[in-house]
């Protein structure tokens, strides 16, 4: 019979965990509501914070309720060059600045965004990672489409009307320090997931893997 495959094993278990409870929590864009299509939202950076298992910093933005006497607090994967206090704008209306949040059809050509939207109102889903950014290639106005470039290159077309932050995400250039010892390896991975170290099949016994065996 052999062995079960690793990624088989790859469960709840002692060694195989969930390293999500380190997590400070989902970074998205503000819900999107009446005062974002039709004016601005004004919010205030208050922290700007590490979290585990992610390359980019994460941003605090306290923004008033719309609706209710209270603040909300959200949490925004930061572009860089925000800072502590800087009050980020949200909304159709919103200047064209570092950190402000915009639909894209009003984002001219040639401008850098992250944190985009791929479908109106998911809050972000592309160029998330430390130090990428999407280009906004051309507006289709009649379609209503906006193409942009992806960080892999890839060309994409989503509707106008999604939102973009202007500017890169922080915290790039981080892959360009080399490793130098295992020990960086195994405290990155440490707070991702347990998928280091990799054993290669051909490493193996042929009752562990395909590839195993040989000599």
């Amino acid at each position: 019979m052999g062995k079960t495959v690793l990624t088989c094993r790859k469960g709840k278990a002692s060694i195989y965990t969930v390293h999500g409870h380190k997590r400070v929590g989902p970074a998205k864009l503000r819900r999107l509501d009446y005062a974002e299509r039709n004016g601005f939202m004004r919010g205030t950076i208050k922290d700007i914070i590490h979290d585990p298992g992610r390359g980019a910093p994460l941003a605090q933005v306290e923004f008033r309720n719309p609706y209710k006497y209270k603040r909300v607090k959200e949490l925004f994967v930061a572009a860089e060059g925000m800072f502590t206090g800087q009050s980020v704008y949200c909304g159709q209306k919103a200047q064209l600045s570092i950190g402000n949040v915009l639909p894209l059809g009003h984002i001219p050509e040639g401008c850098i965004v992250c944190n985009v939207e791929a479908k109106v109102g998911d809050r972000g889903t592309m160029a998330r990672a430390s130090g990428d950014y999407c280009i906004i290639i051309s507006h289709n106005v009649e379609t209503g489409r906006t193409r942009l470039k992806l960080p892999s290159g890839q060309k994409k077309s989503v509707p106008s009307s999604c939102r973009a932050m202007v500017g890169i995400v922080a915290g790039g250039g981080r892959i360009e320090k080399p490793v130098l010892k295992a020990g960086n390896s195994f405290f990155r991975f440490r707070a991702k997931r347990n998928c280091w170290p990799k054993v290669r099949g051909v490493a193996r016994n042929p009752v562990e893997h395909p590839h195993g065996g040989g000599n």
